[in-house]
């Protein structure tokens, strides 16, 4: 039986859809950036770097500090 890219065939993907929809459930696909880029790299960079130029930076990480300690506790 001809699989699909997760590795299941088609009919336990075609089974575990019915049920995820018995759930109330529905597919949806999300693009997100890719990391491994070149492109994706440069402008993170370029991001960085203006953060860490900015005359607010110490405010700012204050800010993100905080933050992550509100996470912590």
């Amino acid at each position: 039986m001809p699989r699909s890219k997760g590795g299941k065939s088609a009919a336990q993907e075609s089974r575990h859809r019915d049920r995820m929809g018995a759930l109330g459930l529905r597919p949806i696909q999300v693009w997100v950036p890719d990391v491994r880029s070149a492109a994706f790299r440069r402008e993170a960079h370029r991001q960085s770097l203006a953060v860490a130029r900015s005359a607010r930076v110490h405010e700012d990480q204050t800010f993100i500090d905080a933050a992550s300690e509100w996470q912590d506790a």
